[in-house]
């Protein structure tokens, strides 16, 4: 791979990539919510990825991350290779793309990029778009849980609750977490835990990109979140909370943490602790 395509940075603006777009070594991947907004128009040479295969799909904790081997089948379906530089993007600010980079770094891919604000910020930039599905070639990628600490499981945080410069971003809608809506059994949130909605994270003028860091940092900090921390982040099955913790990872947070299980297992259980 050139040093030049090496560099992307973690959070790349449409141009930057449109420049970069031939570069062999890059894996552009779709991972959108609608499935239809593939077809509709997408990146130049973008694979499409199906977001419902980055999810266990069955247990407890059916948001969680699969397992090492399904990871395997899916990455090497999708042709990634140790030298592979991922770029992910959707259809919805970031949610499932950075749940797509959360799974890349749960197996030690490091390389890797969010396209800011996704297929709205390409469009707004009026850079080309294809219609024609980009069938991928597939590779042997033996997928390993090389970083587990990237994810935290129910235990580990029932038991650090409370614990000093620990944290916990909830990135679901004020009403979730006050206790007022939801499809669980139990409602409201982990205790201590605070909320700041995933989309307030977005800029809507701007195509759905990152909003202003120094704002983002301030907002994060009058609710108790800083860069020091060990900051877990979750939602209702951790696709909104992928785009939280590519946030935090891009203003520089270095201990950003997925609960893969989310409130999908916690609110589900009769033995966790839950505020209203």
């Amino acid at each position: 791979m050139s040093s030049e395509a090496n560099l992307l940075p973690l959070i790349v603006e449409p141009e930057q990539l449109a420049a970069h777009i031939d570069e062999p070594q890059l894996l552009i991947i779709d991972v959108p919510l609608r499935a239809d907004s593939y077809q509709e128009g997408h990146v130049p040479g973008a694979i499409y990825l199906d977001h419902r295969l980055l999810l266990r799909g069955e247990g407890d904790a059916p948001s969680d991350a699969p397992s090492a081997e399904a990871l395997s089948r899916l990455f090497s379906s999708l042709g990634l290779t140790r030298d592979t530089h991922v770029v992910a993007y959707d259809d919805e600010g970031g949610g499932w793309a950075g749940r797509l980079l959360w799974t890349l770094e749960l197996i030690g891919h490091s390389r890797y990029s969010y396209l800011n604000g996704g297929i709205h910020a390409w469009r707004q930039a009026e850079l080309p778009l294809s219609t024609e599905p980009h069938a991928p070639s597939p590779s042997d990628y033996e997928a390993e849980i090389l970083h587990p600490e990237v994810a935290i499981d129910r235990l580990e945080l029932v038991e650090r609750l409370g614990e000093k410069g620990f944290a916990i971003w909830d990135a679901r809608s004020p009403e979730e977490y006050r206790g007022e809506r939801g499809n669980n059994k139990r409602l409201g949130h982990i205790p201590g835990a605070v909320n700041l909605e995933w989309t307030r994270a977005m800029d809507p003028e701007r195509g759905l990109r990152i909003r202003d860091y120094a704002e983002l940092i301030t907002e994060l900090e009058a609710l108790g979140l800083t860069p020091d921390m060990e900051v877990v982040t979750h939602c209702q099955s951790h696709h909104r909370s992928g785009f939280t913790w590519l946030v935090g990872r891009a203003l520089g947070f270095e201990r950003m943490r997925g609960y893969g299980g989310s409130w999908m297992e916690w609110g589900n259980r009769d033995d966790t602790p839950i505020e209203k």
